[in-house]
């Protein structure tokens, strides 16, 4: 009886010992591996890098117009390739970025000057696709303009994904990546202005709903996932928040995820039955 007692110590003892020894050295090999702090730019590279990118300049809005435009005449004509083009020009995705570190780094004027700035460069994309569409002479809604009025969880899936890799790109110390360009392609934010802009157009009120959510979707979720990732990064706060404040913004968003995400759960399980009908 005492030998088996004993043996069993002996194995217990061994266990513990390779989880404190053994393990050890794994898990700070994964930490190292998976680390995003390790070749992080500096804290005052990232916030120049992230706020020049949002600025609304005559540039920027020249480039915007120009990729509404094309995007337009893709869904219009039902380009894939000409879509693409469109979406990697498209300057929207700065913006939301410089939203997203004026929210984390808890300065209140920056956020508002630069959802603005958002606020203005989504209206004017959505005013020139309803020009477009007013005045194309194609007024049938192709597959690429119908694909953007049925967001599921899946777009919300990818709008994660997307915002993670596009933040952790831009805060590389070595910028020179294809990050950004295969984010913008991922989560789509001009396409979904121009149905919207199709839509009023042809006053289709459905579609307009539709591809607003998406939108929605994308936007919300390139925010919420770049915004992990800053307060993962330690970005210097222009103000500390309280316990109190803490507890309400984090409620705050817990609230908002919801509010966002169970639409397109909704529509995934209406989809799947359908199919499966």
């Amino acid at each position: 009886m005492h030998k088996t007692e004993n043996k069993t110590a002996a194995a217990t003892g061994m266990l513990r010992r390779l989880r404190e020894d053994g393990f050890e050295p794994v898990k700070q090999t994964l930490r190292r591996i998976f680390s995003i702090t390790e070749d992080a730019a500096a804290h005052e590279e990232i916030r120049e890098r992230l706020l020049s990118g949002g600025k609304v300049t005559g540039t920027n809005m020249c480039v915007m117009i120009c990729a509404i435009v094309i995007a337009s005449v893709g869904l219009n004509t039902d380009s894939v390739a000409v879509i693409i083009g469109a979406m990697l020009i498209s300057p929207l995705m700065g913006s939301i970025l410089a939203i997203a570190y004026g929210s984390v780094s808890n300065n209140a004027p920056l956020v508002r000057r630069h959802a603005i700035g958002f606020a203005f460069q989504i209206v004017i994309s959505v005013l020139t696709a309803v020009i477009y569409f007013a005045l194309t002479p194609i007024k049938t809604a192709t597959a690429q303009l119908i694909a953007r009025t049925q967001p599921t969880f899946f777009d919300v899936l990818i709008a994660i994904a997307g915002g993670i890799a596009g933040i952790i790109g831009q805060t590389r110390k070595d910028k020179a990546n294809n990050i950004i360009l295969g984010v913008a392609i991922a989560t789509a934010l001009m396409p979904p202005l121009c149905t919207c802009g199709y839509a009023i157009a042809t006053h289709q009120w459905a579609m307009l709903g539709g591809a607003a959510y998406l939108f929605a979707i994308n936007t919300y979720f390139i925010f919420f996932s770049a915004s992990v990732v800053l307060s993962l990064l330690r970005i210097p706060r222009v103000q500390e928040m309280t316990a109190a404040q803490w507890k309400k913004l984090r409620r705050r968003m817990i609230r908002n995820t919801i509010l966002i995400v169970l639409p397109s759960i909704a529509i995934t399980i209406i989809m799947v039955l359908t199919q499966n009908a």
